[in-house]
């Protein structure tokens, strides 16, 4: 696929820097891209300092996890960013689902991107993006994977692979995250490959059909789970045949 126009990119375009302590691993692909980095660069840490999740949430950052970020220069046009979080929900889901255990419980995707063992959070995805003095955007995927260790509480119920049955190191999860990344933005393309990255997202998700609640900033949504439509938003039917499109939120089952 082409980040950039003028070529496809393969593989061993993408690049990685791996870091014991930092802040944050999006803040400091953020910082390589003010300071002109090309992009395809992956920076892991051992630990995070200052490891954040959606809307500003601390994110729990001990060594023994996976942290993990990858900055991206251009990656699509903006009207089709809305579906990539899509698409790095297919390629996280692909790589734990490869290490877990034969017969362990299953791997699920909770929209838009969390990833769900046994209906427990065991990651968390955030894209962050700005705009670059130089006029480029650049636009980074940050993966927190529980591994060995989980905080004690979060909104949701948590757990981790070692908890799941799965032994694995961050080392070799990256290295399965590493290529199914690489395979899930290729078929994305840049947005064009939506269609694709939608039925394999419906393929793994948690919950179409079943009754769920959607917290917004303002309220909260009560309704069926009738699915994805094709900008990738939350279809929430609300009854008597009204359904309701939703950009962001946070779901809650049952």
């Amino acid at each position: 696929m082409a980040f950039e126009s003028g070529g496809r990119i393969s593989l061993d375009d993408f690049r990685h820097v791996a870091l014991d302590a930092v802040g944050s691993t999006n803040s400091e692909c953020l910082a390589r891209a003010r300071q002109g980095d090309p992009g395809n660069l992956w920076v892991t840490a051992i630990r995070q300092t200052g490891g954040r999740g959606r809307r500003g949430r601390a994110w729990f950052s001990e060594p023994g996890n996976l942290y993990a970020s990858l900055l991206l220069i251009e990656p699509a046009p903006v009207e089709y960013l809305h579906s990539l979080p899509l698409a790095v929900a297919v390629a996280v889901h692909r790589a734990i689902r490869q290490v877990m255990p034969p017969g362990s419980a299953p791997v699920e995707i909770k929209w838009p991107n969390d990833i769900l063992i046994d209906g427990k959070k065991t990651c968390g995805i955030l894209l962050e993006g700005e705009s670059l003095p130089d006029g480029r955007r650049a636009l980074v995927i940050g993966c927190g994977i529980n591994i060995a260790v989980q905080p004690d509480e979060g909104l949701y119920p948590v757990t981790s692979l070692a908890n799941e049955g799965a032994s694995v190191s961050p080392d070799e999860l990256f290295a399965r995250l590493f290529l199914t990344m690489a395979e899930t933005l290729q078929v994305w393309d840049r947005g064009a490959g939506i269609a694709t990255t939608i039925e394999q997202w419906r393929a793994a998700a948690r919950g179409i059909g079943e009754t769920i609640t959607v917290n917004l900033p303002d309220r909260s949504l009560s309704g069926r789970f009738a699915g994805i439509d094709e900008a990738g938003r939350l279809v929430l039917d609300t009854g008597n045949g009204m359904t309701q499109a939703i950009a962001a939120g946070d779901v809650f089952f049952g």
